[in-house]
């Protein structure tokens, strides 16, 4: 980060590419959930690909620029996704042109019910937000030391949060037994999806540390997740 004449802090063209691609991988999570697949006998959704992406740079944000940052980015996620969601709700009002008959499968993939797209951009926003604080006080408390583990760990405890908000407001009515063994199976396979790609996760950090030239620690900083401009 760096500060113009002015003396405001201005912020590097890594991490406003590395906010676009939050706010990408966001945004077509939800648009891939309309995607059913089967691993086995095991059921999953399209947004499971790539959703689990959102957590990784969040890791990274906050490894690199730390929660201060990482809280504007899941800020802005949380407001594109609302946007989108809302100018998605105003096209499929419009008229259909007479020829066209792609109306069923359009509204498929975006008439999403309000319950749904509540307990989607609450979890996010819970969820990535638990996830940057776990990434922030265990890097503070390690002395920035075991870096694997820290993202690990707190993608899993971002991951629960999400679930433990998503599927009881979405799926209402399921069985509990049901209910339970979707929340447990996408927090396990989202969370392996970490270990998998942790490598690559490991390396990006490492390369955005030399080139920005900073290795931040969130100490004596405020957590309130509503204080968006204290950056």
């Amino acid at each position: 980060m760096e500060q113009n004449l002015s003396g405001r802090q201005t912020l590097s063209v890594s991490f406003v590419l590395m906010a676009i691609l939050f706010n990408v991988c966001l945004i077509a999570s939800n648009l891939f959930e309309t995607k059913l697949f089967m691993v086995g006998n095991i059921a999953l959704t399209g947004g499971v690909i790539i959703f689990p992406v959102s957590y990784i740079i969040n890791d990274c944000l906050v490894e690199v620029y730390g929660y201060r940052k990482a809280r504007l980015v899941i800020w802005t996620g949380f407001l594109m996704n609302f946007f989108v969601v809302g100018m998605a709700q105003i096209v499929r009002l419009l008229p259909a042109a007479p020829f066209w008959d792609g109306g069923p499968h359009f509204d498929y993939v975006f008439a999403m019910a309000p319950r749904v797209t509540v307990a989607s951009m609450l979890a996010f926003f819970c969820g990535s937000t638990v996830n940057a604080w776990i990434m922030s006080r265990m890097k503070v408390a390690s002395h920035g030391k075991r870096f694997p583990l820290r993202a690990v760990v707190s993608s899993a405890g971002g991951e629960t949060v999400d679930s433990l908000i998503f599927f009881p407001i979405a799926f209402w009515g399921l069985g509990i037994t049901e209910l339970l063994m979707l929340m447990v199976t996408q927090v396990v396979i989202k969370t392996m999806y970490e270990v998998v790609i942790l490598p690559v996760t490991s390396f990006v950090v490492k390369k955005m540390k030399k080139f920005e030239g900073i290795d931040t620690y969130d100490e004596k900083i405020s957590y309130n997740p509503f204080r968006v401009f204290d950056i």
